[in-house]
């Protein structure tokens, strides 16, 4: 797993600006909050997870920075089924059948240890539903599997995909199971195995999926025309909210790219771009325009829209204040 610093933005790569929020999906597994990624949001709170804010450098344009936490109680749009709906319409389209045969699997050497602190319980409850259809045993052990890669997915991304992975062999015709191992793969650099993972899951769940998520694997796996693509498609075109923003900070991260700077500024310009707007999301896109406009060359508005994201920035999940005082000397 790659971590990209200050240099990697300043060169157009893909820093802290340019990678999609985690948002709601995120919140599911409990985290704190993220400032080098983008937003976690309610989705990773679901599963009890901790956070983006003190991880390394991931950069503000990460999309849904930690879907995969989300053991706690929230509930967002972004269960690791974004699209997924209700328990009993994913199971309908490929839950595990419950019962017998399979779904009665004993631990497996493989599979790394679960303490016993680890609870079933701490998983979010429209999870948990979602996991009906399998052998009540088999439940119980793909929840804790999936509690345990959020806690330890700030500090030990690779524990965390060795549980995912390990929830996905035991139950993987769940949609929301094969979505957070593809958010924790994710995080962990495995940008082909996330791909593979949310593609998996959207065609089990239907929807648009996590498709600021899967544009910037795409771009990790050195495909920015790909991301492009994802952005102009009737998918990308129908987002709206922070979804939509997430998207065309992925879209405007795959221009810098391909060094085309005043693209990207162009990509992020729309009617939210309001620096009277706060919050994590308008902090996010600021940071990304102002980075644009600074590869761009433009770096007095540069400048301005860091401080435009530092006074967005609410709870300090952006380093827009340090970027505006590299650019002033004063860092």
């Amino acid at each position: 797993m790659d971590n990209r610093g200050a240099d990697d933005r300043r060169s157009g790569g893909r820093g802290a600006s340019d990678r999609p929020e985690r948002g709601a999906d995120e919140r599911r597994f409990g985290g704190r909050g993220a400032s080098d990624r983008p937003e976690r949001g309610a989705d990773e709170r679901r599963f009890g997870g901790r956070g983006a804010s003190d991880r390394p450098e991931r950069g503000a344009d990460r999309p849904y920075r930690d879907r995969a936490e989300s053991t706690g109680s929230g509930n967002g749009s972004g269960n690791f089924s974004r699209g997924g709906g209700d328990a009993a319409g994913s199971r309908r389209r490929g839950g595990e059948g419950g019962g017998r045969g399979a779904d009665r699997r004993p631990p497996r050497p493989e599979e790394p240890d679960l303490p016993d602190e680890i609870q079933a319980g701490d998983l979010d409850t429209t999870i948990r539903r979602d996991l009906l259809s399998l052998d009540k045993g088999n439940a119980e052990t793909v929840s804790r599997h999936l509690v345990m890669a959020a806690q330890v997915l700030d500090d030990d991304p690779q524990l965390a995909l060795a549980h995912a992975r390990a929830a996905r062999q035991r139950a993987g015709r769940i949609a929301v199971v094969r979505e957070t191992a593809g958010v924790v793969a994710y995080h962990a650099g495995e940008w082909a195995e996330a791909l593979s993972e949310l593609r998996a899951a959207r065609r089990m769940a239907g929807g648009s999926g996590l498709l600021a998520v899967m544009a910037d694997c795409e771009r990790g796996l050195g495909r920015p025309e790909r991301a492009i693509e994802m952005g102009r498609s009737d998918e990308g075109r129908a987002l709206t909210g922070d979804e939509a923003i997430e998207l065309r900070i992925v879209v405007a991260g795959a221009r810098m790219d391909l060094g085309q700077y005043d693209q990207a500024v162009v990509t992020l310009q729309a009617s939210d771009l309001d620096p009277a707007r706060t919050g994590s999301g308008p902090a996010r896109l600021f940071y990304a325009y102002a980075d644009a406009l600074v590869a761009a060359g433009r770096t007095d508005e540069g400048l301005t829209w860091f401080f435009n994201a530092a006074a967005a920035d609410l709870d300090g999940e952006t380093d827009a204040e340090e970027r505006a005082a590299e650019l002033t000397g004063e860092g």
